[in-house]
């Protein structure tokens, strides 16, 4: 059966404004850019984890003619720098881009943005669509904060300073070798290093699940906006990060 499509009506959108969706270019490529290779990087990262803390693979032949635990680690630094690279980059982009590119900044010191917080927070608990950002909202803020951006400082230094230890004295070890007597030797960064890796794979599971489930409530191209930048809003949305005013 065939859909019907009302024709367009330039009064009505003046009359009632609230019923019609309007697009808007919100994630700028730097942005979206980041957010493919951070995925991938932290992919590659977790799998070849996994091996290097429990080595499975049995190549057959004798020991000095198989790589197969270099390759491994090779692959895993190659990639380490890589997400430290991308980074920096977000970093940088944090500063340089659009007001979304800053949006759901914590705000902690200000009462309006605890306000949204826990409007958010109702609002899921509620399992109701509630307000609408076109950027990140206070919630989703704080938890890319904590899960993302503090989360990444501890693997990357916890990394570069198992790094490190394959030359002592050197250029890396200047930079994180401090990491190891902070948190009581190599065997505890190890440790802590792989404890990250799982809250990382246990937020990425998360977050691909919020936004989806978003997505289906607010309507507004949130899992495409990733790929195209584009999201769409209607008259009530909250734009600009206006909220934290």
């Amino acid at each position: 059966m065939a859909t019907r499509v009302e024709r367009f009506d330039p009064s009505d959108v003046a009359a009632q404004p609230h019923r019609y969706f309007r697009r808007k270019y919100v994630w700028q490529w730097p942005i979206r850019a980041f957010h493919w290779v951070n995925a991938i990087c932290i992919l590659v990262l977790f799998a070849t984890g996994l091996y290097i803390a429990n080595p499975i693979l049995s190549p057959t032949g004798e020991a000095y003619g198989n790589f197969v635990m270099g390759r491994v680690l090779q692959v895993h630094y190659t990639f380490a720098f890589i997400f430290i690279v991308n980074f920096l980059w977000r970093i940088y982009w944090f500063w340089m881009g659009n007001p979304y590119a800053r949006s759901g900044f914590p705000f902690v010191w200000k009462a309006s943005w605890w306000r949204d917080l826990f409007r958010q927070a109702g609002d899921y608990l509620a399992l109701r669509r509630g307000h609408v950002h076109l950027g990140h909202n206070a919630l989703g803020g704080l938890v890319y904060t904590l899960f993302v951006i503090f989360l990444g400082w501890a693997q990357i230094l916890t990394g570069l300073a198992m790094y490190s230890e394959s030359n002592p004295g050197g250029f890396w070890s200047g930079i994180a070798g401090w990491v190891i007597p902070l948190a009581g030797g190599s065997f505890q960064v190890r440790m802590w290093h792989y404890l990250f890796a799982w809250v990382f794979i246990t937020f990425s599971i998360v977050h691909v699940y919020i936004v989806f489930y978003d997505g289906q409530q607010y309507k507004n191209g949130l899992v495409t906006s990733m790929i195209s930048g584009v999201k769409f809003y209607q008259e009530g949305d909250i734009d600009c990060d206006n909220w934290i005013s």
